[in-house]
């Protein structure tokens, strides 16, 4: 029979387990390169069908952003055109307040001056009350104005 010594068993037994670990290592290696593959594919796969649809939405979104300018030009004309009809209504508003403040000013002292005539007979007095009844429904109707105003 053959003596091995004991340093010799383990030297051999050192050998097949380095065999063995190599082994293992070549089979992780081997495994690790077929699914770094099949990554690689699947990237591929998603990078062509995925850069298609970015380009898609980017034109969208171009697209979009043309639409809300006009719509801002749009938004800007009818702000434009709600401000002069704004002036064009104070305008006219103002043309008209004063002339008809001072008719209702006007109708007031002489409805006050003639019932003040009627009643005492005083051509002086009856002016002076007109005059000052007109000069009170003017004012009352500046005041009810500029309250409407700030309403």
């Amino acid at each position: 029979m053959l003596a091995y010594s004991s340093g010799e068993v383990v030297d051999v037994a050192l050998a097949i387990f380095l065999i063995l670990v190599g082994a293992g290592i070549a089979w992780v290696c081997l495994e690790l390169g077929a699914t770094l593959q099949r990554l690689s594919a699947f990237i591929r796969g998603t990078q062509e069908e995925v850069l298609p649809v970015i380009n898609k939405v980017g034109t969208t979104v171009d697209h979009v952003n043309a639409q809300m300018e006009k719509v801002d030009q749009i938004t800007d004309s009818a702000v434009d055109a709600a401000d002069s009809a704004d002036t064009a209504v104070r305008a006219v508003s103002f043309a008209i307040t004063r002339p008809v403040q001072k008719i209702t000013g006007f109708a007031a002292g002489v409805s006050h001056g003639i019932a003040e005539f009627k009643t005492r007979r005083n051509w002086r007095g009856a002016v002076d009350v007109a005059k000052v009844a007109a000069t009170e429904r003017e004012q009352e109707l500046a005041e009810e104005l500029r309250e409407a105003d700030r309403a």
